[in-house]
């Protein structure tokens, strides 16, 4: 699909996306880590969700975890079935947990002792025994930025092995009737690249596996490893393999559950970026070129889009960085050093920091930013009251419009003043 024929259909900015690379690489994950031992792979939500995604990655054959009331509600109303799904949360809500239940979600993480008594609570005036995991923060630091790095001690997610918290909430779970305990869940970060967070990860996961069956006589019978695998945002990225990944893990815990005696337990993973991140471009119009001097005689040129931090937080959120290209026409012009902006009312307001583009680049050409699949159109704000791009998936030769452009009178309509 040509990007300029797509511009001048939807609008910019916009977010396109291939759904058969989308659909591949489900495909991809779910083939690898079946093959490696897995129940389940889900699709972590968070990283973008509409009905239309939820129906391509479960007809893939993944699950879909999920992180609050709203992203259940989508994922029900697209009709997965509700043994296909996760869900997550720090601080799920009892209107939350009760949805869940009444959807019949087929694990709820726990992830604080609160959770322990809400969930049983929910499960039991339903009716139904519902399944958890509980989990757990093994004191791995995944090698990425201290906002996305989550199983360090020091943050919000999970329940610590060093203290017993995990222990003893695997112990309150397994007196309570309408609670059925199935395994551990630790997730240990986010884009990341290097396999031995995640060895190290597993290999602590299957001790405290160990012990629960040791101390408590209970089998954990899942270990659900979460997701976190990065992509490929700058040509120097190298992410990590998929088959190779999923083999290394596997291994792992086989020869850790061999070493500590006990069976082998199903796994679980959660992909989320790696499915939908590269599936993706952003399509901007350049609004303005301005040369700036600097102090040293230095010329900094910004290219000013018409979008910005309110379709991508990420690089001011954390600092991350992205390809960019000119993509409507073709240009043999010199390229130049230049920042890429946002037309939002803050300095920090770059789409990308560093970038070379051509040095003729003109107000009304196109730019594509590359893999902006994940965490962007779903962190994405309405910051200077601007409305949120469209996502437009191509398929074959034609497109269908993922989630339409919200229009001014969207925005208007929830001030009952207008």
């Amino acid at each position: 699909m040509d990007v300029r024929d797509a511009a001048a259909d939807y609008g910019t900015p916009l977010f396109m996306m291939d759904e058969a690379d989308l659909r591949q690489r489900a495909r991809d994950y779910r083939r690898a880590y079946l093959e490696s031992g897995a129940r389940i792979v889900y699709y972590a939500a968070k990283a973008f969700l509409t009905t239309a995604i939820a129906r391509w990655v479960t007809e893939e054959g993944l699950g879909i975890d999920v992180a609050s009331g709203g992203e259940l509600a989508v994922a029900v109303r697209a009709g997965v079935e509700g043994d296909r799904l996760l869900m997550h949360g720090n601080n799920k809500s009892m209107a939350e947990i009760e949805a869940a239940v009444d959807a019949r979600v087929g694990r709820i993480v726990i992830d604080s002792f609160e959770d322990v008594v809400r969930v049983a609570d929910a499960a039991a005036r339903a009716g139904v025994v519902q399944s958890v995991l509980v989990r757990v923060t093994l004191g791995v630091e995944a090698h990425t930025h201290e906002f996305i790095a989550t199983a360090h001690e020091d943050q919000k997610f999970g329940l610590s092995v060093t203290s017993g918290a995990a222990e003893e909430a695997v112990r309150r779970i397994a007196k309570l009737p309408s609670l059925d305990f199935r395994g551990l869940h630790s997730h240990i970060g986010s884009q990341i690249f290097d396999a031995a967070g995640f060895e190290v990860a597993a290999s602590r996961i299957v001790s405290v596996a160990q012990r629960i069956w040791d101390e408590q006589g209970i089998e954990v019978e899942e270990l659900n490893l979460g997701g976190g695998m990065g992509i490929a945002y700058l040509e120097t990225d190298d992410p990590l393999d998929v088959p190779d990944m999923a083999r290394q893990i596997g291994d792992v815990i086989g020869k850790q559950c061999a070493q500590e005696g006990i069976p082998m337990p199903s796994l679980a993973f959660e992909p989320g970026r790696a499915i939908v991140g590269p599936s993706t471009v952003t399509v901007y119009e350049v609004g303005t070129v301005k040369q700036v001097q600097l102090d040293g005689g230095a010329v900094r040129t910004y290219v000013s889009v018409d979008g910005g931090m309110s379709d991508n937080i990420r690089t001011a959120l954390y600092d991350a960085e992205y390809s960019v290209t000119l993509a409507s026409r073709e240009s043999t012009a010199e390229p130049m050093l230049c920042r890429v902006v946002g037309k939002h009312c803050e300095s920090g307001d770059i789409v990308v920091r560093h970038a070379w583009l051509p040095s003729d680049l003109v107000p009304s050409d196109l730019l594509a930013v590359a893999a902006t699949g994940a965490y962007c159109r779903s962190m994405a704000s309405n910051y200077n009251y601007l409305p949120r791009p469209a996502v437009v998936a191509a398929l074959n030769g034609a497109t269908t419009v993922v989630l339409r452009r919200e229009s001014m009178d969207d925005l208007l309509r929830l001030d009952p003043g207008a």
